[in-house]
């Protein structure tokens, strides 16, 4: 089994287990995010860096997006106590990440089922924007969406 369809499989259980597990504190919160982008990051990197000989641009943008996704899960993870105020802005952070993740897959020369999931990631980042405009105080809902948009990342991993 390769690597793409080992970190899709990955991919898929740990959205399964944020979606299925509800979270009761902003540090778990900011822990679950922080894990969530640090694998959306690992994620990203891997696909840029596999992609770098057919799809330059569209390889180095998704590098880069994942590389500042490591780094804000890295915040999120070790900094809980810093960052606790910035709950309501991990739904913005999330979903602006999420949002250039989906337009660059739109606009690169990738197959029709992986544009299908750029513009599902896409609609799930404008999701987010729009939950932490509504619900500031309930931060619970990050992890569900993130955990929607790593099982709709692991399945296209898995499927290609």
């Amino acid at each position: 089994m390769g690597i793409q369809k080992s970190a899709g499989i990955l991919s898929v259980i740990l959205g399964l287990i944020f979606i299925i597990f509800p979270m009761f504190s902003a540090e778990f919160v900011s822990l679950i995010v922080g894990l969530s982008l640090l694998f959306f990051g690992i994620s990203s990197a891997f696909m840029g860096f596999n992609m770098r000989n057919h799809m330059n641009t569209y390889s180095t943008i998704t590098i880069i997006i994942g590389i500042i996704a490591i780094i804000f899960g890295f915040l999120f993870i070790f900094y809980i106590d810093a960052l606790s105020f910035l709950i309501g802005l991990q739904f913005y952070i999330v979903g602006i990440i999420m949002i250039v993740f989906g337009i660059t897959g739109l606009l690169s020369q990738m197959t029709r089922f992986s544009k299908f999931t750029s513009v599902l990631v896409l609609i799930m980042g404008i999701l987010a924007i729009v939950l932490g405009a509504f619900s500031l105080n309930q931060p619970i809902y990050i992890a569900i969406i993130i955990g929607i948009v790593l099982i709709i990342e692991g399945i296209a991993m898995i499927l290609e």
